[in-house]
């Protein structure tokens, strides 16, 4: 069911989106998870860094 799910937005938006508009949005999307993805480890490793100093 959910290969289906995948399957069938993919089409909807291959056919809905000119091909600069669709890797446009694929970028964007991938741009904002890499932000969301270092801003998260770098959270980790002060949150690290001070929990390590007052022991």
């Amino acid at each position: 069911m959910k290969k289906w799910t995948l399957y069938s937005m993919t089409v909807l938006s291959l056919m809905l989106l000119t091909s600069c508009e669709a890797v446009e949005t694929i970028f964007k999307a991938g741009m904002w998870w890499g932000i969301i993805v270092v801003v998260g480890i770098i959270g980790i490793i002060l949150w690290l860094f001070s929990r390590g100093k007052n022991s």
